[in-house]
């Protein structure tokens, strides 16, 4: 059982997000959201909301036959929106561009775990050729 949900607009740059992001990705429902509550950036609030709705969409796409305790976030990405341009006033009446960039947000949440990515870089040292000593 998959549910997802979106959030787009989001006026904080996709760097800040994916800093929160990167901590509950692949983790379950309630440790994420504990975890949440005491990471101090500004982009966790709209995150913990994302999630809780991701959780809300799992619990009535099954018509409460889910267990909610059980659910991993089992995708969580992070893409850039469109940037506002502003312009800030300079020296000798120069104007310098401003990019106020703004974020998407995709959540998916399910109730099998997570499969781990494998390690790329152990992969690529284990085929590199040994230099005789």
């Amino acid at each position: 059982m998959e549910a997802r949900a979106n959030l787009k607009y989001l006026r904080i740059t996709p760097r800040k997000v994916r800093v929160v992001a990167d901590l509950i990705r692949g983790k379950k429902v309630g440790a994420a959201l504990a975890q949440l509550a005491y990471v101090e950036k500004r982009a966790a609030l709209p995150v913990a909301k994302l999630l809780r709705s991701a959780v809300a969409n799992a619990d009535q796409a099954s018509k409460g036959q889910l267990d909610v305790d059980q659910l991993y976030v089992k995708e969580l990405q992070v893409g850039q929106g469109p940037s506002l341009r502003r312009f800030m006033p300079r020296a000798m009446g120069r104007a310098f561009k401003v990019l106020k960039k703004t974020s998407h947000i995709s959540i998916v949440v399910g109730d099998e775990v997570p499969a781990k990515k494998k390690n790329r870089t152990a992969r690529r040292q284990a085929n590199r050729p040994q230099a005789n000593r």
